[in-house]
């Protein structure tokens, strides 16, 4: 009797957990769509002529779809021209904030010395200050230094600690990995530098991805560095240009689409290039505080 209730016991909480289970996972699912709707929404306007996107009811399949949106948006929005723009600030911004935050997290998790726990407090604790209280100041300087309506000032900042963040995420993953690696490096007479590079980034790959893609993301998206350091139109970023672009096109909705789409598109490859790296880095730097 006894052996039969335990049976059904655990019938009922494997039951229970595959209920859960699905009931979570079509959550996920009906959220996933809910997140997609906009997108959906945003290609099939780029797709469209203005005439059929301001009938009413709107129709969720157009009755004629029209690529030749993107050759006729491509010749009035000048995405090439943004495209190369953006990257000559991304791609050095990547590098300084790779490099940065990887040395100061990993002085602030592998090395003792006086003040270490205060100045890990000091890091943390700038990401409480809000950007805009620093901008009026930081503009100032950079204007009497002569770099405004350059990409210096957007570029510079990436080399200086790369972001409290970046530093907190590396950090902690750095914690997790056992420092018996570095003493025994160092006992082979390697550096500090060498075992940093030959030892842990190696194997904080997963959050230095994270950084990256998350930065890239961060560039990618800013409109407000732009719109305060550059003055001139041909040097404007893939935001900037594309918020120039709608202000300019009110009501040419298909062209405003089909640019808004061309502008996702990179940021989407990058996110499916490292979403596993991107999970697998979250996940293992809430592993040890």
């Amino acid at each position: 009797m006894q052996e039969k209730k335990r049976k059904n016991y655990y019938v009922g909480m494997e039951q229970r957990k595959r209920w859960t289970d699905n009931t979570i996972g079509l959550l996920v699912v009906i959220l996933g769509c809910m997140c997609l709707v906009p997108i959906f929404w945003m290609v099939r306007t780029s797709l469209m002529s203005n005439a059929a996107i301001a009938k009413y009811p709107p129709r969720i399949i157009p009755e004629k779809i029209l690529f030749s949106n993107y050759p006729e948006t491509l010749k009035i929005f000048p995405f090439l021209l943004y495209l190369r723009n953006t990257m000559s600030i991304i791609i050095p911004a990547l590098i300084g904030t790779v490099a940065t935050s990887c040395i100061s997290a990993y002085a602030l998790a592998r090395l003792k010395f006086k003040g270490r726990s205060f100045i890990f407090a000091l890091v943390i604790g700038s990401m409480l200050m809000p950007s805009a209280v620093t901008l009026i100041p930081i503009f100032i300087g950079w204007s009497n230094l002569g770099f405004y309506d350059t990409y210096i000032p957007l570029i510079v900042p990436a080399f200086l600690g790369g972001g409290a963040f970046n530093i907190f995420l590396i950090r902690q993953f750095m914690l997790t990995i056992p420092r018996d690696l570095d003493e025994a490096a160092l006992i082979d007479g390697a550096s500090r530098m060498r075992t940093l590079w030959s030892i842990i980034v190696p194997m904080i790959k997963p959050a230095l991805i994270v950084v990256a893609l998350m930065t890239f993301i961060i560039y990618w998206n800013d409109i407000l560095g732009p719109v305060v350091y550059l003055g001139s139109p041909e040097k404007y970023t893939i935001s900037y240009g594309l918020n120039t672009f709608r202000g300019s096109f009110g009501t040419n909705w298909r062209s405003i689409m089909a640019a808004s789409t061309l502008t996702v598109i990179p940021a989407f490859l990058m996110y499916l290039f490292g979403q596993k790296y991107f999970i697998e880095g979250i996940v293992l730097t809430g592993i040890k505080g």
